[in-house]
């Protein structure tokens, strides 16, 4: 017997807020708290029992906003829930037409950048990549998590576009969308591929990460460092493993990635610390612990995020604090909105990344005042550009594909 799926046509807007989230949202601020908030969504239906998502931050599955229908489960009578297996983490092949992706964004720093996968193992519950995954007709909460792209041509895409005439080299951004050292890396080694690329085409590249196994490339990358061609920003959310593990499942526990960014300053390849996001009311009061922790670890240079919560992960989130942390849900969504001009989330440009408002406008001040006593940020690396090989010119690369 197969469980049974209501199903009921919405407008895009109002599956991806997810209306019985914004229902408990308005519970949780009431009368009722978080205790009604809770029971409103366990009765919806669109909770995953915890046997199905064990290890997993995300409890919900939403429809992605470009679905015609959305679903929900819900128990008929005959017990069939009990039939619905646990996620699993599955990886297809994805094959697209070209690697590099541009963005012309007046906030970002860099205007190019590769993505090797497609959702992200980590399952970050804030992640602000979530969304992105509507785009395959599949669900920003645990599909994004359990149901991977890994993209095997990306070495030899990279490299034929690198060769194309014309092409001006600047620094190539990896691990701005999603985790190129996220488990799978560990079979699938796409990552590598792409620094052999880089390396034999002495190409500038600016890592982000929260994996260890960042350490497991670090020939390639001490020997691109020498020649000023690149550097490693690990980003560090929380010193508390508990909350880590909560948050942000499957990535490498804090004590690993403070660890990775000491093996990477030996090797001689500079290393920075992203404190992101910042969740106000969870972890803000750590960024001075998170910035002395990882100064002591060789970090140079340090920057933050504020928390985002664009589409999907809005209600994602919601559910996710209502589940662990129901007590400070209030406390939380009131110091977001604070931020966000009273809103979940505001994307304009300057604002999206920092905040605004007088709690966002204290967390900068901290984070300039704990940078500058530690001596971060004193000096921005550059990396070099003028060593580029292009053209047709044959590299080492090109007799390994």
């Amino acid at each position: 017997m197969r469980p049974a799926i209501r199903q009921r046509a919405e407008a895009p807007w109002e599956r991806a807020k997810v209306e019985q989230i914004v229902r408990a949202d308005i519970a949780a601020f009431g009368a009722g708290r978080a205790e009604m908030a809770n029971a409103m969504i366990e009765e919806s239906g669109i909770r995953v029992r915890p046997d199905r998502n064990h290890g997993r931050s995300a409890g919900i599955n939403p429809s992605g906003r470009y679905e015609p229908l959305s679903r929900s489960v819900f128990d008929d009578g005959w017990n069939s829930l009990e039939e619905l297996p646990p996620f699993r983490t599955e990886v297809q092949v994805e094959r697209p037409r070209t690697i590099i992706t541009r963005n012309d964004s007046p906030d970002i720093s860099f205007d190019r950048s590769i993505n090797p996968y497609r959702g992200c193992e980590h399952g970050c519950v804030y992640c602000f990549a979530r969304p992105s995954h509507a785009y395959m007709g599949l669900s920003p909460g645990l599909d994004f998590e359990a149901r991977l792209f890994a993209k095997p041509d990306a070495a030899k895409l990279l490299d034929r576009e690198l060769s194309k005439k014309g092409y001006e080299p600047r620094t190539i951004a990896i691990g701005t969308n999603t985790d190129p050292y996220q488990p799978i890396e560990r079979q699938y080694r796409i990552m590598r591929e792409v620094l052999e690329v880089l390396e034999a085409r002495r190409h500038p590249v600016g890592i982000v990460t929260k994996s260890a196994l960042v350490v497991r490339d670090v020939d390639i990358l001490a020997r691109m460092a020498e020649k000023g061609l690149a550097k490693v920003a690990l980003s560090v959310t929380t010193l508390d493993r508990r909350l880590a593990r909560t948050m942000e499942p499957r990535a490498s526990t804090p004590t690993k990635r403070l660890e990775a960014m000491r093996r990477l300053h030996e090797a001689g390849i500079p290393v920075s610390v992203m404190v992101a996001p910042i969740v106000p009311g969870m972890n803000d009061p750590e960024i001075e612990r998170i910035l002395e922790a990882a100064k002591a670890q060789g970090a140079a240079e340090a920057g933050y995020v504020i928390l985002r919560l664009p589409l999907e992960v809005a209600p994602i989130f919601k559910d996710w604090l209502l589940r662990h942390y129901p007590d400070r849900y209030r406390h939380v969504m009131s110091l977001i909105r604070s931020m966000r001009d009273g809103k979940d989330y505001d994307s304009e440009w300057g604002k999206r990344m920092k905040g605004s408002g007088p709690y966002a406008w204290q967390i900068g001040r901290r984070f300039e005042i704990a940078a500058k006593r530690l001596e971060l940020n004193m000096e921005r690396r550059r990396l070099r550009t003028d060593l580029f090989l292009g053209g047709e010119k044959e590299s080492a690369q090109l007799t390994l594909i």
